[in-house]
């Protein structure tokens, strides 16, 4: 099955002109073939081809379908952003492959990259979400400083990776709650000053394992864990 992305809310319409030369001359679908369509908000819209053209082909919703989410959990997970930028779209392509409902990347005090570019993360998020053949794509909010981060409400549980040395709780062995947000730090970790602000807003300490991960690979783990814990 190959899934594709609209925005579409309609019973007829138009796909845009870079997916109708891929699927008219890479897929070589005609009129009358069968296409997928997920408007990321959860529906699978079962289409056929009324008109094939390699600039506007169009198409006619004929099964409209509601798809679960896959996980039974709500995850937010609120990462610094990597100096280098392919290691942060390779977090956000796993994360959504894995199975994660809202991403926000925060600025620390040791953060080395302070711009994201949200439109192509965004179209990170798109295609992996058509790849792994999920009907939700994941929210990405704008870039936003630590303090004013946590300073925000959120109902569910709330921790924070870090490297220092204390108390922490191991996330493999929590049991999964239904909603999760997790803070994940930049290359040299959260600053001592950013740790104990979180801790005064109610954020509890976790550790990943025994090994010194990278922020990516912190983010991807958090995913995996809070998935396998279901």
């Amino acid at each position: 099955m190959q899934l594709f992305f609209t925005e579409n809310t309609e019973n007829d319409f138009t796909i845009s002109s870079e997916e109708s030369k891929h699927i008219t001359r890479v897929l070589r679908k005609k009129e009358g073939d069968i296409l997928n369509f997920t408007d990321g908000k959860g529906n699978l819209l079962v289409s056929e081809i009324t008109s094939s053209d390699t600039k506007k082909t169009r198409v006619k919703v004929i099964e409209k379908i509601k798809k679960e989410k896959g996980h039974d959990y709500y995850l937010h997970i609120a990462i610094a952003p990597t100096k280098n930028m392919d290691r942060f779209e390779w977090f956000l392509e796993k994360a959504t492959e894995i199975g994660i409902d809202e991403i926000t990347p925060i600025i620390c005090d040791r953060s080395e990259r302070k711009v994201v570019k949200t439109e192509r993360c965004n179209r990170i998020l798109l295609s992996a979400m058509k790849q792994s053949l999920k009907y939700r794509l994941p929210k990405l909010n704008e870039s936003i400083s630590f303090t004013d981060f946590i300073q925000k409400n959120f109902d569910g549980s709330k921790y924070i990776a870090h490297c220092e040395q204390g108390e922490k709780i191991e996330l493999k062995e929590k049991n999964t709650e239904k909603r999760t947000l997790i803070l994940i730090g930049p290359e040299g970790d959260f600053s001592a000053t950013e740790i104990k602000k979180a801790a005064n807003n109610n954020y509890q300490s976790i550790s990943l394992g025994n090994s010194r991960l990278r922020t990516e690979t912190a983010g991807v783990v958090s995913a995996t864990t809070i998935n396998n814990n279901q």
